[in-house]
């Protein structure tokens, strides 16, 4: 599955997610999506002489419903046709690079090569402070830069969106949760291509720098030479001889002595020798040390984010894509992990849990419940002995209590941790049943509404999207193959 069709699907899933009364879209144009896809997918798969699979019934079926969307909602056409932010970053960027490095010796004086410049000092310094960085971080995989942050890799991963007023309220909803969810999703695809332009535009930079030296060789007559307070000839010839040691040895270029050095101070020559010489052996060491790598390191990162987009790393293992491809026999059963936090389960909310799995995963389905972690522990040590990323679990859950008061330091930590460190993604569950007992409620009312807000968007901070249950009465809130859990991925 290519990076288009996942980002499809998973804005045709959050959509669904959110929908769950079904007001956009009814069980009539769910069927009908998947009756269609299912169709087109078995066209496909026979013309091609092979088996369907739930790629191309993903595809169909996303197709379908954002045709149906557009042609429903104007407005929607527009939002569901953007791209991400990174085409005119990768464009523009590298030539503003070249611009302000044609410009950057410009703070020099302009008949005269300053063997101690610094500004193309600067440039060949910082590039392999920055390699050197690249080489030590490979070795330390589980401690990230922390750059790019995580809100400009999912602005560049969705672009700037601005909601029109006539959009629905449930739509809406639904293309929030979609940016956050693919701006997690499509996070190391963002990274590579963020990665291969600022690669690119540091080479831009360089090569601005070495073409403004020569354009202005042709106009100009260089005069070489040294000057510093601190240094000796010595000390100059020994910084030189090392910085352009590797340009001297792979191209034919002339070295120079100790006595030469000491002639090119500027204080005690009258007669500078002529810069054509200098700005050879500084655009000959740019190229190889600052140039060549970073076309490489931009290589590098252009083959990494073009294997992500042609192979794109969806879960389809998850709840909502195993009971839509249940419907052309690709996957059956599933187990539903839950990580009750601060909450204990008594056995009817238990049983209610397994109901749940049997509605995401179909009669095979079944529940994995973990000891509740008690309030103030610790993540890491409450979850020592938990595998998130068991093979055999299809969906980790995290299950508050909604008459809890959400707290940053406590189930906002406990959720970062596991956004962080769960591979696969977790789910939020937010059962009402213990609050409408607490308040003496038989319906839902205004004040379960305010409180299953205030837990929404503090879960929004804290990139997940939560979903509401009923453990005490499950038909509350019906969860299908339509609506599923919101998964929030992991960003590591």
């Amino acid at each position: 599955m290519n990076e288009q069709i996942a980002r499809d699907v998973v804005l045709v899933r959050a959509i669904e997610q959110a929908d769950q009364n079904k007001e956009i879209l009814s069980e009539e144009d769910r069927m009908y999506a998947s009756r269609s896809a299912r169709e087109l997918a078995q066209w496909q798969a026979s013309d091609k002489q092979a088996e369907v699979t739930g790629d191309d019934f993903l595809q169909q079926r996303s197709e379908q419903i954002l045709k149906r969307l557009a042609e429903r909602t104007p407005a929607f056409a527009g939002l569901s046709r953007r791209r991400h932010g990174m085409k005119t970053l990768a464009l523009t960027l590298p030539v503003i690079a070249l611009l302000l490095g044609a410009g950057l010796d410009r703070i020099t004086d302009p008949h005269r090569v300053d063997l101690l410049s610094a500004p193309l000092l600067l440039i060949i310094g910082w590039n392999l402070l920055v390699y050197l960085a690249l080489v030590i971080w490979l070795f330390i995989p589980s401690h990230p830069l922390g750059w790019p942050k995580a809100g400009l890799v999912r602005q560049l991963s969705v672009g700037k969106l601005r909601m029109p007023r006539k959009l629905p309220h449930v739509l809406a909803t639904g293309l929030l949760n979609f940016t956050v969810e693919w701006g997690n999703l499509s996070s190391k695809l963002t990274a590579a291509r963020l990665s291969r332009t600022i690669h690119l535009s540091a080479a831009m930079f360089a090569i601005g720098a070495v073409l403004s030296l020569y354009a202005r060789g042709f106009l100009s007559q260089y005069a070489a030479g040294w000057e510093s307070t601190f240094l000796g000839a010595g000390q100059v010839h020994s910084l030189l001889s090392t910085l352009f040691a590797p340009a001297i040895a792979v191209f034919p270029l002339q070295g120079f002595s100790l006595a030469e050095i000491e002639a090119l101070r500027f204080p005690q020559t009258t007669a500078a020798e002529g810069g054509a010489r200098w700005v050879h052996l500084y655009a000959a060491t740019i190229f190889l040390l600052v140039v060549l790598p970073r076309v490489l390191l931009a290589a590098a990162s252009n083959w990494r984010a073009a294997r992500l987009a042609r192979h794109f790393p969806l879960d389809l293992d998850q709840p909502y894509f195993r009971k839509l491809n249940d419907s052309i026999g690709v996957a059956t059963g599933g187990t539903l992990r839950v990580l009750p936090y601060s909450f204990t389960v008594d056995e009817a909310r238990h049983k209610a849990l397994g109901q749940l799995a049997i509605m995401l995963f179909g009669e095979q389905g079944h529940v994995m419940l973990r000891p509740s972690t008690a309030y103030g522990e610790e993540a890491g040590a409450a979850l020592r002995d938990t595998n998130l990323n068991d093979a055999q679990v299809n969906l980790t859950a995290v299950l508050f209590n909604l008459t809890a008061t959400p707290e940053k330091e406590n189930h906002g930590a406990f959720l970062d941790y596991l956004v962080l460190h769960a591979p696969r993604g977790i789910a939020v569950l937010l059962d009402e049943s213990a609050y409408l007992e607490h308040t003496g409620e038989a319906a839902p009312n205004a004040r379960l509404g305010e409180r299953i807000a205030l837990w929404q968007q503090f879960c929004q901070f804290h990139q997940t999207t939560p979903t509401v249950v009923n453990l005490h009465e499950s038909a509350r809130y019906p969860i299908d193959a339509g609506t599923g859990l919101a998964l929030s991925t992991s960003k590591s």
